[in-house]
């Protein structure tokens, strides 16, 4: 599954930055978040639980961010495990470009999954994942633009 998209944020870049390496802001933003523990600078444990379909899955796992750029872009890696649902791994390389006052987040996410939750059809999760990553995003912009961030 690939997916990509971008998000317009009235937020300078290093807010915007900022909000995406806060632990808080990101625990906040990820829908279905039930807990972020930083393990490194680069580490990040996690669990989330989330509606697939029919099916109610609590994913724990691994977060990891690489290709660090700051504050310009970076890879966010995870992978995750869903009990008897199966498995999810993917990655998200993320940009973010100024634009005067704003910036222009945009993102380029790989993933697959298997187990119980592939025989959902990558239709279904395509569009889940679709609707995971637009709400996060946009999360990020209200957070980053409502002054929570230093500039």
């Amino acid at each position: 599954m690939d997916l990509s998209g971008e998000e317009r944020i009235a937020a300078p870049r290093i807010a915007v930055w900022q909000a995406l390496n806060d632990i808080e802001t990101l625990k906040a933003s990820i829908p279905g978040c039930e807990s972020l523990e930083r393990r490194s600078a680069t580490e990040i444990d996690a669990a989330l639980a989330m509606r697939l379909g029919p099916l109610k899955v609590r994913f724990y796992g691994e977060l990891a961010l690489s290709n660090l750029n700051p504050p310009i872009s970076y890879t966010i890696s995870g992978a995750g495990k869903g009990s008897i649902a199966g498995f999810v791994h993917g990655s998200a390389d993320v940009v973010l470009i100024e634009d005067g006052d704003e910036t222009l987040l945009t993102y380029a996410i790989r993933g697959d999954a298997g187990g119980t939750i592939a025989q959902l059809g990558t239709r279904l999760i395509s569009s889940s994942a679709r609707k995971l990553a637009d709400r996060f995003f946009a999360n990020i912009g209200k957070a980053a633009s409502h002054g929570q961030f230093q500039t």
